[in-house]
């Protein structure tokens, strides 16, 4: 049994049950079922056409079902009679359904785990491992729920279940939930960065956006770095000191190639401005060569085109690179205090301007905030080091190398 096939094929079977009136929360039952059924019977009698094969399982399933509930008989005398068994229709409905996923009414945390499955076509305990439950959950050390997942996922099915389907979606709504996707991490038995990357690579078969290509290379550029983040022991290892020898070469010569492509449009957005960032540091071939005066001015685009504090943060910690740790440091001064990295990244352009004490309380500072252990355990070492008169190696990274800060001017 291909497990991928079915994923694959789950989005395009599901669009087209919505398409015939079948409401999503009704249309994703019928699919699960169908995808039960499959790994059932293909084993012994593979179809000829697989999404054929499941169309019309689904369409029976979700007809039974239909049936079988007295309260929707009414609905049931406005549905279509089943189709003959045949091959699946050739339009392709997957783009409204990443739409109908990322709809405004839900929150990001319910449009993510709608996206995992209804798009993705992950389980429900894929979805639970993966990441999806409340930060101050996973820190109390209580394991996740599936059940408190299913609800999230429920809820989210009977919000978007009375959304027309043909209504017209937001690209940037979509970008944004594939986006948060990518930025839970690889844990549980999904990698989830890879996840939103097969996602958003079927997303740009089916849409020609720039801003799709845009995020399509920022996730390839970062994704690139994957290898080298993480120490044998699991500390992370800032960007500056990372073997550039362990990136992906391939995965970056696609991620510029697609990046310029989007960028000749002349149509900038903020995912092809973080994207342009993240080449230019993989372009660099030692630290030391880095063209900061160019990603300052990239970060000065995504300032204008965003307005946001977390960007102007990592702004000054380029600028801090560029034109030295002082003008970093005016530049953070009219930044939010409070921002998550804040005080790490004063801690290390304090350290830069030759001020280790200042810099290593700062940094002990920054552990006790943050938000995940091997975050806490690098800015921790950072402390010790300088208190311990280590101050001759340069702490590059002072936010280290976590999901979260992706476009981290250090990582």
């Amino acid at each position: 049994m291909d497990e991928l096939l079915l994923r694959d094929l789950t989005p395009g079977v599901l669009a087209v049950l919505v398409r015939r009136g079948a409401d999503f929360a009704a249309a994703e039952d019928a699919v699960q079922d169908a995808l039960v059924e499959a790994v059932r019977v293909w084993p012994a009698d593979p179809p000829r056409d697989a999404k054929g094969w499941l169309v019309t399982v689904a369409w029976r399933k979700f007809l039974d079902a239909t049936r079988a509930d007295a309260a929707r008989r009414r609905r049931e005398d406005r549905v279509e009679e089943e189709p003959a068994p045949g091959p699946a229709p050739a339009v392709d409905d997957t783009l409204q359904l990443y739409f109908l996923c990322a709809h405004p009414s839900l929150t990001p945390s319910s449009a993510v785990a709608l996206t995992l499955r209804a798009v993705g076509g992950l389980t429900t305990r894929q979805i639970a491992e993966a990441y999806l439950v409340p930060e101050a959950t996973m820190a109390q050390g209580v394991p996740p729920t599936p059940l408190r997942q299913w609800g999230s996922i429920s809820r989210a099915k009977r919000t978007v279940s009375g959304v027309r389907f043909e209504q017209p979606g937001d690209v940037s709504t979509v970008l944004r939930v594939l986006y948060l996707v990518f930025n839970e991490g690889y844990s549980g038995d999904v990698d989830l960065a890879a996840e939103a990357i097969r996602l958003t690579r079927q997303l740009a078969t089916v849409i020609d956006h720039p801003e799709v290509a845009g995020l399509f290379a920022l996730m390839l550029l970062h994704h690139a770095r994957r290898a080298a983040r993480t120490a044998p022991d699991g500390g992370l290892v800032p960007l500056a000191e990372q073997d550039r020898g362990r990136w992906d070469t391939r995965l970056i010569a696609e991620g510029v190639a697609i990046l310029q492509a989007a960028l000749a449009r002349d149509r900038l957005g903020e995912f092809q401005a973080q994207a342009a960032i993240a080449a230019l540091h993989a372009d660099a071939p030692a630290a030391e060569e880095t063209d900061w005066v160019q990603i300052v001015e990239w970060y000065d685009e995504l300032v204008r085109l965003t307005d946001n504090p977390v960007v102007r943060l990592n702004r000054a910690v380029a600028l801090g690179e560029a034109d030295g740790p002082q003008a970093g440091l005016a530049a953070l001064a009219t930044v939010d205090p409070t921002l998550p990295r804040h005080t790490a990244a004063t801690a290390y352009l304090h350290e830069r301007a030759g001020d280790p004490t200042t810099a290593a309380r700062l940094y002990t500072e920054a552990a006790a905030k943050a938000s995940n252990l091997a975050e806490r355990t690098h800015l921790t070492r950072q402390a010790a080091r300088l208190n311990a008169g280590g101050g001759g190696s340069r702490a590059r990274g002072a936010g280290g190398a976590g999901p979260r800060t992706r476009d981290a001017a250090p990582d």
